[in-house]
C-alpha cells in the first residue's frame, strides 16, 4: 500500500522538458538524453506522476552531462497519477500499475540497452520506481541501483539484492522510514560483496529529491545534495 505522502506536491508535467527526446525503446516512450553511443546507461525510474516530469528530466540531463546515456521510460502508458482527475480511482490505478509490472517493463527497456552496444546499466528510482528498482537489483540486469525516498519494500526483497545498493531516505517519511532504511543498510552490510550506502536527508520529506520546489532554496540545496550522491554512486559502479 502506498503512504499518503506518494501523492502529494504533484508536478505540472510537460512533454517537451528537457534538452532530450522522447523516443521507443524496449516498447516504450522513453525520454533519451546522453550520448547516444555512450557503453554506460542509467535508467531513471519515476514515481507516479511518470516521466514527463520537468524535475525529473533536468535530473535526467544532468546524469547525461557526465557521460551517460540515461533512459526514463513512459511506465504508466500515458497514464500517469493524475490528482486533478476526479474520476480516477487510486485502487483501479495502482493495480494496472503494479511494481511488478513495472519490473517486467523495465527488462526490455534494459534489453534494449544491451542491444545498442551498452554494456553497464545503473538504475535510480524514486517512490514507485524505488520498489521497481529493488526488484531489478535482486536480478542481474543491472551493475548498481539507487533507491530514493523508496515505497514500501520488504526486508525479503533486501536479502536477494545482488548489486552494489545506494539508499537515500528522507527524515520525514511514512512509506520509508528512517529507522528502517537503515536496518535495510544493516542487511545489506552482511551481504558479501554488495557494497552499499544509507544517508538519510534532515528536514526533508517523502519525494523531496524530485517533487521540490525550484523556488525553495534549501529544498533544491537538499534535492541536488541526493542528485550528487547518486551521480557519485554510478560513477563509482557503473563503468
Amino acid at each position: 500500500m502506498a503512504s499518503s505522502q506518494c501523492f502529494e506536491n504533484p508536478p505540472s508535467l510537460s512533454s517537451t522538458s528537457g534538452a532530450g527526446s522522447v523516443q521507443v525503446l524496449g516498447g516504450l516512450k522513453t525520454y533519451v538524453t546522453g550520448p547516444q553511443d555512450s557503453k554506460l546507461a542509467i535508467l531513471l525510474i519515476s514515481d507516479v506522476f511518470g516521466f514527463e516530469a520537468p524535475n525529473l528530466r533536468k535530473l535526467a540531463d544532468k546524469v547525461a552531462a557526465d557521460g551517460f546515456l540515461v533512459v526514463v521510460p513512459d511506465f504508466f502508458y500515458g497514464e500517469p497519477f493524475d490528482l486533478d482527475n476526479p474520476k480516477m480511482d487510486r485502487e483501479s490505478w495502482r493495480k494496472a500499475h503494479s511494481t511488478d509490472k513495472g519490473y517486467e517493463d523495465a527488462k526490455p527497456v534494459i534489453s534494449a540497452l544491451r542491444n545498442k552496444g551498452v554494456s553497464s546499466i545503473g538504475a535510480a528510482g524514486f517512490c514507485w520506481g524505488g520498489v521497481v528498482v529493488v526488484k531489478l537489483a535482486r536480478s542481474d540486469d543491472i551493475q548498481a541501483a539507487v533507491i530514493l525516498h523508496p515505497g514500501r519494500i520488504t526486508e525479503d526483497d533486501i536479502n536477494e539484492v545482488k548489486c552494489p545498493t545506494a539508499i537515500l531516505g528522507a527524515e520525514i517519511d511514512n512509506a520509508s522510514p528512517p529507522e528502517q532504511l537503515k536496518h535495510f543498510g544493516e542487511i545489506l552490510s552482511t551481504k558479501l560483496g554488495v557494497d552499499n550506502f544509507v544517508k538519510i536527508f534532515p528536514g526533508v520529506t517523502h519525494g523531496w529529491s524530485v517533487r521540490y520546489n525550484v523556488g525553495d532554496e534549501s529544498a533544491v540545496k537538499s534535492a541536488e545534495e541526493a542528485h550528487g550522491d547518486m551521480l557519485n554512486w554510478f560513477t563509482k559502479y557503473v563503468k
